[in-house]
């Protein structure tokens, strides 16, 4: 519009410079709203991932600590291999489900089945956090698991001790301790904050709006 208006002879220039001139603004004036209200989405969104990651690690932490205290709540709770009523007694593998299920966490029935859920963590507990699942076994085979707590510690029923009990790492005399095989993390914020991140991207693809605060902040999972 502001080039055309240039280039335009001196008596067109004189004739349209008042329409001219209100089309430029009305124009301008169009334009700044059309790219306002393209940037609102992406401000929006964008100003939601801090404020989103940030209350997502304090929730990772907090539900880990509540998976560790229901796990000591759950010392004491009778062994009875293929049970699975806390009431009555609990194998291992029913444990955890019975740890993890208040959290709405599913997982499968046996202990060589929950040792391919969530992310392998190697066996330094420099790396391991509380909520982890240690699994124990000989060979290629998994017969045991428990829940790691911290500070070398784990919870698990105990087939010798016929309950729930807690444990040390650091016994190396332990037999079970050396079938110890592997770690798995079932809660990690790393993976839960890429999930919320390919949310964000499909919402900037969808030009989701400013106003609409609900779609921007994720929910319950």
């Amino acid at each position: 519009m502001v080039a055309a208006f240039v280039a335009a002879t001196p008596v067109q220039a004189q004739m349209g410079a008042s329409s001219s001139g209100n089309a430029a603004s009305a124009a301008s004036r169009a334009e700044a709203a059309e790219t306002s209200g393209a940037a609102a989405p992406r401000l929006a969104v964008d100003a939601a991932r801090p404020r989103a990651f940030a209350a997502l690690s304090a929730s990772v932490g907090a539900l880990r600590d509540s998976m560790v205290a229901r796990a000591q709540q759950s010392i004491g709770i009778k062994y009875l291999l293929g049970g699975n009523n806390p009431l009555r007694g609990l194998d291992c593998s029913a444990l955890i489900r019975h740890i993890v299920s208040a959290f709405d966490i599913s997982l499968p029935r046996t202990a060589q089945e929950q040792a391919r859920v969530g992310r392998e963590i190697p066996k330094d507990r420099s790396q391991m956090k509380p909520g982890d699942l240690l699994t124990f076994g000989k060979g290629s085979r998994i017969t045991h698991i428990g829940m790691y707590i911290g500070e070398g510690r784990f919870i698990h029923a105990s087939t010798s001790k016929r309950r729930v009990i807690e444990s040390s790492l650091d016994v190396k005399s332990s037999s079970l301790v050396r079938e110890w095989k592997g770690v798995r993390r079932l809660v990690d914020g790393d993976l839960v904050a890429a999930r919320y991140d390919s949310m964000f991207a499909f919402l900037d693809s969808l030009g989701v709006t400013g106003g609409d605060s609900s779609a921007a902040s994720p929910g319950r999972r």
